[in-house]
């Protein structure tokens, strides 16, 4: 039997550099938010301006932006942090308006949730953890 080699498509480093941007982007958010790292308020300071919310959006960041760089549970990351976006926005952005200013617009999660889309839609691509942990697909692109 003739041994296949895997073939990698630009789509898959399309994949990997918008999950790695945006994982950086919201594991330091959500670093701020839950151990106060890189002068953010901390997990108090979160729940006590959010409630139980402050919980859940300071672990989701952190672990969701986690997932994302590795490729781990990346759909699902995604469309945590797409409802966290839109969570800010409706709280407390959206009344702002569109743009970044003196009272920060919804720009910035705008952005975001098209960061996070692609991943959303296509899954990590082949560059992920999940793919070094599960055996081949028969439906995997290979090369002769």
């Amino acid at each position: 039997m003739m041994q296949q080699r895997f073939v990698l498509s630009t789509v898959d480093f399309a994949l990997l550099w918008i999950r790695v941007v945006s994982g950086i982007i919201f594991a330091a958010h959500g670093a701020q938010k839950l151990f106060g790292w890189f002068g953010g308020p901390g997990l108090d300071a979160m729940v006590g301006m959010l409630g139980p919310l402050g919980y859940l959006v300071s672990i989701g960041e952190f672990f969701g932006g986690l997932g994302l760089i590795l490729g781990f549970l990346s759909r699902f990351s995604a469309a945590s942090l797409i409802v966290v976006m839109l969570g800010a926005i409706v709280m407390v952005h959206g009344a702002n308006g569109f743009f970044l200013g003196e009272k920060p617009g919804f720009e910035y999660n705008f952005a975001l949730i098209g960061l996070l889309v692609p991943t959303l839609i296509c899954g990590p691509g082949h560059l992920a953890l999940v793919r070094a942990l599960s055996p081949p697909a028969r439906h995997s692109r290979m090369a002769e």
